[in-house]
């Protein structure tokens, strides 16, 4: 059990990770949007298969994000039993 008064330093805590992955998902969309306009500009076909592949990784992950910790709560929490 976690000591009184730490609550708030968790919630803090927990507030910073979410806006930073949050901020990762956009850097990450526009390195890959540059990846795809980079390979049309420069005729390399693999830089624009990347880019498409990345944004493709970038939706599962925030997809992923969004459901996987309702899932934990649900397994992890006070539950039925």
């Amino acid at each position: 059990m976690a000591p009184a008064g730490a609550q708030r330093y968790v919630d803090q805590i927990t507030g910073y990770v979410q806006w930073g992955v949050k901020v990762m998902f956009v850097v990450a969309l526009v390195v890959s949007i540059g990846a795809i306009v980079a390979g049309r500009l420069f005729s390399m076909p693999q830089s624009s298969k990347l880019g498409v592949v990345s944004i493709v990784v970038v939706f599962l992950c925030a997809i992923a994000y969004l459901v996987l910790p309702g899932m934990l709560q649900s397994i992890l929490g006070s539950g039925c039993i």
